[in-house]
């Protein structure tokens, strides 16, 4: 899993969109996505814009599932 942002809400609202049904994450507290490597070509490719934080720690998955409830991407 990747950490990525986006730059503005419509843009994350726009990617949202785009990646439910295709592939499974998350989304933090803090406004950080987790997805899977693969999202971030599917992204691109549709001209959405975000920027990769890194790759997701042990501790941020772990906050994923116990902070929130079912917000599968």
């Amino acid at each position: 899993m990747v950490t990525i942002t986006f730059p503005d809400r419509e843009t994350e609202k726009r990617a949202l969109g785009f990646l439910l049904g295709r592939f499974s994450g998350r989304v933090l507290k803090s406004g950080e996505h987790l997805v899977p490597e693969a999202a971030l070509e599917a992204l691109a490719d549709q001209n959405i814009s975000f920027t990769v934080q890194g790759k997701s720690t042990y501790e941020q998955q772990i906050a994923a599932v116990r902070d929130t409830a079912p917000a599968t991407i």
